[in-house]
């Protein structure tokens, strides 16, 4: 029940179609100072390009499409890691502290972690 209520509030979200749009239909969006290819699977900032994994362009642009919204742990465990089981929500803890490390380089875009229940990326 919990799922469906968080599921239900994305889709209501305001904002929610005008980032999906951003997301789905151009190449490359902006995310503070970098730039997010998930195309490519890559994070531009001035010359610097890093390169993501598969798990870790997926993670970013569902929190990318709920941006300014908690993003509930077992949603994201299920959609992209196929299961929520102790070990699959340990790697996504995982994922999330690499993506921080990727945008240390501007202050101004951050994941937020709501213990037990999510995460949130703000920009």
């Amino acid at each position: 029940m919990e799922e469906l209520i968080v599921r239900i509030k994305a889709l209501l979200s305001p904002n929610r179609n005008i980032l999906l749009d951003t997301v789905l239909n151009q190449n490359i969006t902006q995310i503070g100072k970098y730039s997010f290819n998930y195309d490519h699977r890559s994070l531009q900032i001035n010359d610097k390009q890093i390169k993501l994994t598969s798990r870790e362009a997926e993670l970013l642009k569902m929190l990318l499409i709920n941006r300014n919204q908690v993003l509930d742990r077992k949603l994201i465990l299920k959609h992209i890691w196929g299961n929520d089981n102790f070990f699959s929500g340990r790697s996504m803890d995982v994922f999330i502290t690499k993506l921080r490390n990727y945008f240390k380089q501007d202050p101004s875009v951050q994941i937020a972690n709501f213990r037990g229940i999510g995460y949130k990326l703000v920009y």
